[in-house]
């Protein structure tokens, strides 16, 4: 027992005079953006892409700006990022003596790249300063070849920063393997069959870990079965989210919302009270998905209490994001609850929908 104000050593993360950050016990942040812009630099300098009579060359950065980091703690990597991009790029179009007919300049703008949408592609801006008729066919070679070059290497960067980017290095040369003790041998057939009964009880555990529950209570001024069919109907899915859907309405029933990022299937539908899916989002692991339930209640007429679960939601994305159940989260509150009361709110919104 320690004496009063004190405090229990054993319990104490003290300091160490070399500054070592043992286990990587405190959060280390380690600040990416030069390290990003680096990264940037090596991969679009002097790119060529597209051949034949017009090629397109990515001739540098123009600029990079933003913010990006990586957290650790006890290994684990979290990173964060929300830049924005400019490129530049050079486009020639020659005759069939392979004479030079045009040379325009262009740029290409990538403007959020964020670790909330590290599963999603960003969105990408061609832009050519000549605007004649070769001008115009360059700029589409950017478009049909450059961008999927563009693309590829945005999506290297985001793999490296989910790894630890600049620390990626130090971590793995960290990782110590640990050796497996072995027991003594001279254990009788009773002791082996408790241990391997053991074994089976930690492999069904382990089914359970990396995963979360989501639970919402949200209230809104409406009828439930309004409610019920703005989320069901993919017109009115649309209006609300400005994003394209496609919703079956049956049970067994596939749909497609926020264009395309999560799909899955009806599993339960009651009009007005309940709503049971299968959720999956294009950024998480192959093979898993999730189960949303969702129950209308309507203790008065015109007030509807709607409560969320959603299980069986990942930690982690495929590329190692740690941000998935904040990010869902924040989905339901702000893109899909917070946007269905704004439209609630337009006069605009109920004459063309349920009126």
């Amino acid at each position: 027992m320690a004496k009063f104000g004190e405090g229990d050593k054993r319990w104490i993360v003290a300091e160490r005079p070399d500054g070592t950050n043992v286990h990587n016990w405190h959060w280390a942040e380690t600040n990416c953006l030069e390290w990003s812009r680096t990264f940037f630099n090596n991969s679009f300098t002097n790119v060529a892409v597209g051949d034949g009579d017009a090629t397109v060359t990515i001739k540098k950065v123009e600029k990079l700006d933003g913010e990006a980091y990586v957290n650790v703690r006890k290994g684990k990597v979290i990173p964060g990022y929300e830049i924005s991009v400019r490129l530049a790029w050079e486009g020639e179009a020659r005759d069939a003596d392979g004479k030079v007919l045009k040379r325009v300049d262009g740029a290409v703008e990538i403007p959020y790249i964020s670790d909330e949408n590290a599963g999603e592609d960003p969105e990408i801006r061609v832009s050519v300063k000549e605007n004649g008729e070769l001008g115009i066919k360059l700029m589409e070679v950017m478009l049909k070849k450059g961008k999927v070059v563009v693309l590829e290497k945005v999506r290297v960067w985001v793999e490296s920063m989910a790894k630890g980017g600049p620390v990626k290095d130090e971590l793995e040369a960290k990782k110590v393997a640990v050796p497996h003790k072995n027991n003594n041998n001279n254990n009788n057939n009773s002791s082996n069959g408790d241990n391997n009964v053991k074994k089976e009880e930690v492999k069904k555990n382990e089914g359970k870990k990396g995963f979360k529950v989501i639970s919402l209570i949200e209230k809104f001024n409406c009828r439930a079965r309004d409610l019920f069919e703005i989320l069901m109907d993919e017109n009115r899915w649309r209006g609300f989210t400005q994003s394209n859907a496609r919703i079956s309405k049956e049970v067994g029933g596939e749909f497609s919302i926020f264009d395309g990022s999560v799909t899955g299937k009806n599993l339960e539908l009651d009009e007005g009270k309940l709503i049971v899916q299968g959720w999956r989002f294009g950024s998480w692991p192959d093979g898993i998905e999730s189960m949303v339930r969702i129950v209308f209640e309507e203790p008065e007429d015109g007030v509807t209490v709607v409560k969320l679960t959603h299980s069986d939601v990942p930690e982690e994305d495929r590329y190692g994001n740690a941000t998935v159940v904040e990010n869902t989260e924040r989905g339901w509150r702000d893109l899909i609850f917070q946007r269905i009361r704004t439209a609630f709110a337009r006069k605009d919104y109920w004459i063309g929908n349920f009126l």
